[in-house]
């Protein structure tokens, strides 16, 4: 699996899930199958879902090829916001565990044609689903300023949002910018040299492909739907890469797992909230994995348990 997406963290959380023999579990992103093909090795099952095609077709291929992983998975392509009607089609009421991974794969980093690295030069793309028509060149050439940095500020955490915003535009006037270089380029122009934090376009590109991708709406509320159908004792493992993510799973557990949820200035509850989760732990990689996967070091591992 690894020489299409390197899974991050998967001993925390195959430890994490528990993964029992014949146990059934959601892996909503999927990607190299690497999560998946753990939780197959362990004698689960497995209900996967992913949104690239390109994913399923390569993850079909390679489990295929083992024989006795044959009949214990489903793969779909589909959201995993969608878990509740996924599950339903497949006559899966509850599962005994969930994982996430809510970060891109490296195969969409790596492949300059899927528009997603600032490090490339391909087309400005940026879809997990190939078939959905916003991309980030429709993004990029036809919001407004105002628009372009509500975007890179919010989604990217961009203090220079506005500059770039108004150099984009102003680019664009001249001829589409059609290209992740261009793109990148222009993003470059506006940030100090002496900025650290990786490259300048970092930000910039994570902003414009969470929008693109609609990645944050409705992740809270999705998190809570798997937990409504998890088995009393079954876990969900999250991991997440950036403080957006991060927070958004950490904010959810904390509701999950508590009794009341009222405006604390009230003077007696009346929420009638009770938890449905108790959390289990936070987890970072390891130096070694970091040391052997750098783009594990940005990742988050956060496991609840349902009551």
């Amino acid at each position: 699996m690894s020489e299409y997406h390197i899974p991050v963290m998967p001993v925390e959380c195959m430890e994490a899930l528990a993964v029992g023999t014949g146990k059934l579990y959601f892996d909503g992103t999927l990607g190299g199958g690497g999560h998946t093909s753990e939780i197959l090795k362990r004698g689960g099952r497995v209900i996967a879902t992913d949104r690239d095609m390109e994913a399923i077709d390569h993850s079909r291929m390679r489990l295929s090829q083992i024989s006795e992983y044959n009949g214990r998975y489903t793969l779909v392509k589909d959201n995993f916001k969608n878990v509740l009607e996924v599950l339903k089609a497949h006559e899966a009421d509850s599962i005994d565990g969930a994982i996430l991974d809510l970060g891109i794969s490296s195969h969409q980093v790596d492949e300059a044609l899927r528009g997603f690295s600032y490090n490339g030069n391909g087309l400005l793309d940026m879809r997990m689903d190939r078939d959905q028509y916003l991309s980030a060149m429709t993004v990029v050439n036809e919001r407004t300023e105002e628009e372009l940095s509500r975007i890179i500020y919010t989604y990217g955490e961009e203090r220079f949002a506005r500059k770039i915003a108004k150099s984009i535009c102003e680019a664009r006037k001249k001829s589409p910018i059609e290209t992740t270089k261009r793109l990148a380029d222009i993003v470059k122009s506006c940030v100090p040299e002496s900025r650290k934090g990786g490259h300048p376009a970092k930000k910039t590109f994570q902003a414009i492909r969470i929008e693109v991708n609609n990645e944050l709406s409705g992740l809270g509320e999705a998190i809570s739907d798997i937990v409504s159908v998890l088995k009393p004792g079954g876990r969900i493992a999250v991991i997440s890469f950036h403080s957006l993510e991060d927070r958004t799973v950490k904010q959810t557990f904390r509701t999950l797992a508590s009794d009341c949820i009222c405006d604390k200035s009230l003077p007696v509850c009346v929420c009638n909230h009770k938890a449905s989760v108790k959390l289990v732990g936070k987890y970072k990689p390891s130096a070694a994995e970091t040391a052997s996967n750098s783009r594990a070091q940005s990742a988050t591992l956060r496991v609840a348990e349902k009551l």
